[in-house]
């Protein structure tokens, strides 16, 4: 009989989780579809003068494209604005041996010689993030999660990677705007940071995310 009791009890346990889940994952991708559709109407103007801005620069295409990780390993086109120059030449003679070798293992650079001065701008206000709100329409992305990633990035997860490539990646995330100086993948912070909202990912999270997001924005903290 007792037996009989805990099987129910562990029954309605997991039927409980899951319905929790369910209206999660509903709400979050409800919440996606209406502040991706919102931000594109609002920021349309923008989306348009730095389009023109870029182009007038160089003459080059204004939208970044790259390959990059998506939920359960599946690849998608990730889109950003463009802040770096278009050269055909290799990038170990743009950058120094450190520079270089903290790239290829962070695969991001605090002080990138590439990047244009306008691409400055971009990066410091994140206003080249914005054409990602595509990626979140089109459910490549989430608002909130972990930082989309190349595949080589995602062996630094190791036998945690399936459980980092379980949720969609965000615009904005716990690491990015908690971060500070030393929570690279060379100290495992990262790694850390992102498998923690991985685990205790939820509405209230989401909710400290988001806001805090604005913050870093604001006073050009995070990553």
């Amino acid at each position: 009989m007792e037996a009989r009791e805990e099987y129910i009890e562990n029954i309605e346990h997991i039927n409980q989780t899951e319905f929790k889940s369910y209206v999660y994952e509903t709400g979050k991708r409800l919440f996606d579809i209406v502040f991706s559709l919102f931000g594109m109407l609002i920021l349309s103007p923008v989306f348009l003068a730095v389009a023109v801005l870029i182009v007038c620069q160089d003459g080059h295409c204004p939208i970044y494209v790259q390959e990059r990780v998506g939920k359960d390993g599946k690849m998608f086109k990730f889109y950003k604005f463009r802040s770096m120059i278009v050269t055909n030449r290799p990038i170990e003679e743009l950058l120094t041996k450190n520079e270089l070798e903290y790239y290829r293992r962070e695969f991001k650079l605090e002080h990138d010689p590439r990047v244009t001065k306008f691409g400055k701008l971009l990066r410091k206000t994140s206003i080249d993030e914005l054409p990602q709100l595509f990626n979140i329409l089109r459910g490549d992305l989430s608002i909130i999660g972990p930082r989309p990633v190349t595949q080589e990035e995602t062996e630094f997860y190791g036998e945690d990677r399936n459980r980092f490539l379980s949720v969609k990646p965000g615009l904005t995330g716990y690491w990015q705007v908690y971060a500070r100086n030393g929570a690279d993948y060379k100290s495992g912070k990262r790694q850390e940071m992102e498998l923690y909202y991985v685990k205790n990912r939820g509405f209230l999270l989401d909710a400290k995310v988001f806001f805090k997001t604005f913050e870093a924005v604001w006073r050009k903290t995070g990553v």
